[in-house]
């Protein structure tokens, strides 16, 4: 009957509007307000994305210098190569171990995988963990070396800094 059918011609309607092309749905769309209309002295820099712009929520670049924020960009990207380094480290103990101890008496083999793995490392080996990452992080280790960059041109250059943000 068309009672019934009503309700999934609606549905159907809705879930095709969801892949119109961009432009229909930001001509309708509401304008932002607060921290996302918010002009921003950073909102050129690279990796800026469209459609949200300079994605800065809790205005935590308001107020600062450029030195500033260059240090806020290295930290970003510090702390999204070490997230990249624990996955590979999370999914690479599936496959391979090393050879030898990571303890005395305990095997890399011995060590569970994921987070059953929390609870085979002794406490001594947390406290030198957590004392690298905070030595990484104080003194800047990790951060932007000149060795083994490649001499590319600067757009070339650009580009690869740009898919590194996004």
């Amino acid at each position: 009957s068309i009672p019934a059918i009503a309700p999934m011609l609606s549905l159907s309607f809705a879930s095709v509007q969801a892949f119109a092309p961009t432009g229909l749905a930001r001509a309708q769309a509401p304008m932002r307000s607060g921290a996302l209309a918010m002009s921003s002295p950073y909102e050129n820099e690279l990796g800026v994305i469209q459609p949200t712009g300079f994605f800065d929520p809790l205005n935590l670049s308001s107020d600062i210098d450029e030195d500033t924020f260059a240090q806020y960009r290295t930290a970003e990207l510090k702390h999204g190569r070490v997230a990249q380094l624990a996955v590979i480290g999370y999914v690479v103990p599936e496959f391979y171990r090393f050879p030898g101890e990571i303890a005395p008496g305990i095997k890399f083999a011995d060590v569970p995988n994921g987070v059953a793995a929390i609870d085979a490392i002794p406490t001594l080996g947390w406290a030198q963990i957590i004392f690298l990452i905070g030595a990484v992080d104080y003194w800047g280790f990790l951060g932007d070396f000149d060795a083994g960059k490649p001499e590319l041109e600067p757009e070339e250059l650009e580009r690869r800094q740009l898919c590194e943000l996004q």
